[in-house]
Formats: structure tokens, C-alpha cells, sequence
């Protein structure tokens, strides 16, 4: 295996401000990709998504035999433990943001609200998406990821002392 080190290295430290709950769903609701974190077979299992955010809830479209839709339907009623993150972070430069919410996931029964869904959410893969799974977010984390302006001046090029 090689290492590519034709990638950049960003110049300056970078900060990490944590972000308050309202600020981080906003920026979740922002973007339509993120992985969805659960247990499968006792093992953290991570999947790639779209979502959409719908009244403080994540929303995404499965299908029957996906590994969630399986969890969803054998969980009680408070549901199955679930994380989701999603993050827009500049590869060049390292700077943006990420959020990771933890909550229940429960299946949408409701054929109304599955019609909504079928609407508001078009999968990006080709398969057919029958289900639909809703995330109450109990724990929501943010993190702005910024140049930190002050460590680079204090650093500045060699000379400037």
C-alpha cells in the first residue's frame, strides 16, 4: 500500500468551537448526506445517507431488507439506539463543521406520512425505498472546525519576531 502525500497540508492550527443545539440541527438541515450509526449483529455499523430534516427529526428512506429497517422493526417502543453524522469540512483547507446526533430510530407506519416522505426525500441509489425511518435526536454535538487566527500570527514566518 502506498501513502499519497501530494495532498496539502493546511497551513495553521485549526480551532473547535462547539456549537449550540438549535446551530448544529440548522447546519444538519443545511445538507442531504450523512451516515447513520447502529448495531448490527452486536457491532457499530455505519451507513451512508440522504436525509431530510423534518420538525427537529431525521428522516431517511430504507428499503425492506436493509440491516436498519430490521433493527427498526424488532426494537420496542422506545426504539433502536442510533447515532448520525453528517459534516461539510474542506479537504484543502480542514476548516467547516460536524454534527453527530444520537436518538431513537422508529419506523414510519403512517401511509400519510410515508406519501410525505416518498415527496420530500428522493434516494440517491437505485433501489426501491418503501420504508421510511425518523430519528428523535435526545443528544445533539456540533463542532466548528475554524483557522485560529491568533495561534498562526503567533507563529507568523520566520523573521517577524
Amino acid at each position: 500500500m502506498t501513502v499519497d502525500r501530494t495532498q496539502a497540508v493546511p497551513a495553521g492550527p485549526r480551532q473547535s468551537i462547539e456549537l449550540d443545539r438549535d446551530e448544529a440541527l440548522r447546519l444538519l438541515g443545511s445538507v442531504s448526506f450523512g451516515r447513520i450509526v447502529f448495531t448490527w449483529h452486536a457491532l457499530p455499523t455505519v451507513r451512508p445517507v440522504n436525509h431530510v430534516l423534518d420538525d427537529g427529526c431525521i428522516v431517511i428512506r430504507t428499503h425492506e431488507t436493509a440491516a436498519l429497517t430490521s433493527r427498526a422493526q424488532e426494537a420496542d417502543g422506545t426504539g433502536v439506539v442510533v447515532a448520525y453524522e453528517a459534516d461539510t469540512i474542506d479537504p484543502d483547507t480542514h476548516v467547516g463543521w460536524s454534527v453527530v446526533v444520537t436518538g431513537y430510530a422508529h419506523l414510519v407506519t403512517d401511509p400519510d406520512e410515508l406519501a410525505r416522505y416518498r415527496g420530500l426525500l428522493v434516494p440517491w441509489v437505485q433501489q426501491t425505498m418503501d420504508y421510511a425511518v425518523r430519528i428523535r435526536p435526545e443528544l445533539v454535538t456540533g463542532v466548528l472546525l475554524t483557522a485560529d487566527e491568533r495561534l498562526a500570527a503567533a507563529d507568523g514566518p520566520a523573521g517577524d519576531s
